[in-house]
């Protein structure tokens, strides 16, 4: 109680403009008879905890703003007119990596041949440990094992999401634990590690057709959009605007474009005691707005180098926040570095 009283009274003082905030119940529920825990703020959706065994890993899915809109992109789930169809494994927001021991987490999905599958990991959820609902706050802890298809563990997994909120924004906190059930061994590599896939809305405009090369040479082509929805843009704290803020440090990255009738704004925050702080940002205009502190030497150009590894029985922990602000204004830098700092002093 005493840390969520400061988290107010901190982010009261930082909003440059005045909010009228009011006492909020957040509610942590299992959805009955599925693989599924919702989160609601009064009744009204915040996201849903989503992990089906028919799929590669657990994430979040659809994410809600406080003004009722979807942030994040409805396919493969829930696919929405005009939105893009690549990259199928980008659902929501989840955590996994390219190279675990030589096995692709990140690209797993439906699209992958059977005759491949071999290559690729799965974040297989073991059990919902602990929910918690409650005035201005919930939380939600699951575990989980990293395996590779003959489901031999790697790494086990606890998480904890707590969800809250203050003035217009929606505010999820994740600290995860990995422990390594045997020698891992992580090398730098460009797809990881907190993922996001936003709504077409929230896209950088472009005009080209790309192409992105995964580490197994599978090519993926982005189309350009035929539209005018797109309106997104980042902006990291280093001061990286646009395209110009992949590949790049900072200690936190905000994504922002018009949706419905508001502007909305979503800052992803790294925490001073994760790996690899400030983070690498691996944010493609596209709708990928990812953190990966563990391909240093891929956005380095090898001027760095991390080769992150853990002994059996060694464990680490990743702490992030992310803010999905619905307002007129968009959060500014001051706004959001007053949250990194006060987020920062926390787990």
């Amino acid at each position: 109680m005493k840390r969520l009283m400061h988290f107010f009274l901190f982010i009261a003082c930082t909003f440059l403009t005045p909010l009228f905030c009011f006492s909020q119940h957040i509610k942590v529920t299992q959805v009955k008879n599925q693989q599924k825990v919702a989160i609601t703020i009064d009744g009204k959706p915040f996201t849903f905890f989503c992990y089906p065994d028919s799929l590669p890993k657990p994430f979040l899915f659809p994410i809600y703003a406080q003004d009722g809109e979807v942030v994040t992109r409805g396919f493969p789930l829930e696919p929405r007119a005009n939105e893009p169809v690549d990259h199928p494994h980008h659902i929501g927001l989840w955590l996994n990596y390219e190279n675990v021991n030589g096995l692709d987490f990140w690209n797993n999905s439906y699209a992958i041949p059977a005759n491949k599958k071999s290559k690729y990991g799965w974040v297989r959820t073991t059990r919902i440990a602990f929910m918690k609902s409650g005035k201005d706050e919930g939380q939600l802890t699951y575990e989980a094992n990293w395996t590779d298809i003959n489901n031999n563990v790697l790494l086990r997994e606890s998480t904890t999401f707590i969800f809250s909120t203050f003035g217009n924004a929606n505010i999820i906190d994740r600290i995860t634990t990995l422990t390594a059930m045997q020698d891992v061994s992580m090398p730098d590599i460009k797809d990881g590690f907190l993922g996001l896939r936003v709504s077409h809305e929230l896209e950088i405009p472009s005009k080209e057709d790309r192409e992105f090369t995964d580490a197994n040479g599978i090519v993926t082509k982005v189309k350009a959009s035929d539209d005018k929805l797109p309106s997104g843009n980042y902006l990291t704290s280093a001061g990286k605007e646009g395209d110009s803020a992949w590949g790049t440090r900072a200690n936190w990255c905000m994504l922002y474009g018009k949706k419905g009738n508001d502007s909305i704004s979503i800052a992803i925050i790294d925490h001073p005691k994760n790996i690899g702080y400030p983070t690498y940002w691996h944010a493609r205009g596209y709708g990928l707005f990812a953190a990966n502190p563990l391909g240093e030497k891929i956005f380095s150009n090898g001027k760095e180098s991390l080769n992150f590894s853990l002994k059996k029985d060694e464990d680490v922990r990743f702490r992030y926040r992310i803010v999905i602000n619905s307002a007129k204004q968009l959060l500014t830098s001051e706004n959001i570095s007053n949250l990194a700092q006060q987020f920062g002093s926390l787990y």
